[in-house]
């Protein structure tokens, strides 16, 4: 397959898309970067690769990184997690505060606003330096040990943050927040702020493609069925309300945040993510969205 030709070609029916939509400017760190970014990234379990586009600048990849949280607190905790987090599309905004409401305190699945702030919760009872050994996962499972938290956007969020403070106050009323809430809180929007670009959150994202390969860094393993259950997560509910449009549209595993990042795997095939900072209504990056949805068209290559 000439992916290099392929995102060529992608990259010329985006264009048009380059203005379309905007940054979530209700994050004021977030509001201040450059809206007309737009960068892709293919590695494949094989060795091989395809980039195009501003792939090398580092943004905030946001709700992305919920995949990351998950992998941690399964390996931690095993089936015993989904007692606190459903697995269930939500159907509703990320930060469905009704939702929550409805379902009694028991967030519908790990990727909606309250289901990481749960996530949250149980890293910071069951690790002994959240914020270090969080960190240290992304590093080694992006290969760069240069990755980091941007805490300038962990603090634009948290001084913004009003209904994701009203989540955590749900939380605990249902007695699902163990910790405090200032403490989960500041920790899920530091996890929220960590820096990548789209080549490292491809490399992060590969082990997720990759069957052949043990899923083991520093002190995350995870096995065969985990690994398939996250894909089997992303599909469904990786994509917030808009989930179900993007299954029909692109067809594989994939996750995105706010920042305008998304990053998705073809199981046993590549790992690729994208990054332009204009959002459509439902918080997704519009050239990322369309750049995947003809990924998968020109490629005849999906999970479908």
């Amino acid at each position: 397959m000439d992916y290099n030709r392929i995102l060529t070609e992608i990259a010329v029916e985006v264009e048009p898309l380059r203005t379309v939509g905007q940054q979530a400017s209700y994050i004021p760190a977030l509001a201040r970067v450059n809206p007309d970014r737009f960068g892709i990234c293919l590695l494949t379990t094989d060795g091989g690769g395809a980039e195009l586009g501003d792939v090398g600048e580092r943004f905030s990849i946001q709700s992305v990184t919920k995949v990351f949280s998950l992998s941690m607190a399964l390996s931690l905790k095993g089936e015993a997690l989904w007692e606190r987090v459903g697995k269930e599309p939500s159907g509703s905004a990320f930060n469905s505060l009704i939702q929550l409401e409805l379902d009694h305190g028991i967030p519908r699945n790990p990727f909606i606003n309250a289901g990481a702030i749960v996530v949250a919760d149980v890293l910071l009872s069951e690790l002994s330096d959240p914020e270090g050994e969080y960190i240290d996962f992304i590093r080694r499972i992006s290969g760069d040990p240069t990755v980091g938290y941007d805490r300038e956007v962990a603090a634009s969020e948290r001084t913004t943050g009003y209904v994701n403070a009203a989540i955590a106050n749900m939380l605990k009323y249902y007695g699902n927040l163990q910790n405090d809430i200032e403490d989960v809180l500041r920790f899920y929007f530091l996890q929220c702020s960590v820096k990548m670009d789209c080549r490292q959150l491809a490399q992060s994202f590969l082990p997720f493609a990759d069957r052949n390969r043990e899923f083991s860094f520093g002190g995350v393993s995870l096995t065969y069925s985990q690994v398939k259950r996250i894909n089997a997560i992303m599909q469904t509910c990786g994509f917030y309300n808009d989930a179900g449009e993007y299954s029909y549209l692109v067809g594989l595993p994939g996750k995105s945040g706010v920042g305008g990042g998304i990053a998705a795997v073809y199981p046993g095939r590549y790992a690729v993510a994208t990054w332009s900072p204009r959002l459509n209504e439902k918080g997704n990056s519009v050239m990322g969205m369309k750049a995947l949805e003809l990924l998968t068209s020109y490629t005849h290559e999906s999970i479908f």
